[in-house]
């Protein structure tokens, strides 16, 4: 089974850039999908990003434009590059990897991005 462990979080200004990382091992990573969630205090987890096997990628509305995900499978890693970042941008963020075949979930540990003056 995958193992996730996510890093690159930290405290950012408003309009300040930060990419997150999330390393991957344990497993074949070229057939998982990836997906980047967050979940600010006292809310549910929502998906901000998706990249498929193939590289495909979706994004959420709110992020479209200044997020970008990508994926390195020579070195089992997927990054999430975040700019623009806006105060809402505040919150966990996590790795989760989804298996192609059986459709096993896997989350990492997640990381803390806080967007602050």
């Amino acid at each position: 089974q995958v193992q996730l462990v996510e890093s690159g979080g930290g405290l950012v200004q408003p309009g300040g850039s930060l990419r997150l990382s999330c390393a991957a091992s344990g497993a074949p990573f070229r057939i998982y999908t990836m997906d980047w969630y967050r979940q600010r205090p006292g809310n549910e987890r929502v998906r901000v990003a998706r990249i498929t096997t193939g590289g495909a990628t979706d994004y959420a509305d709110s992020v479209k434009g200044r997020f970008t995900v990508s994926r390195d499978n020579a070195k089992n890693t997927v990054y999430l590059q975040m700019n623009s970042l806006k105060p809402e941008d505040t919150a966990v963020y996590y790795c989760n990897a989804r298996h192609s075949f059986t459709a096993a979930l896997t989350w990492g540990q997640g990381t803390q991005v806080t967007v602050s003056a």
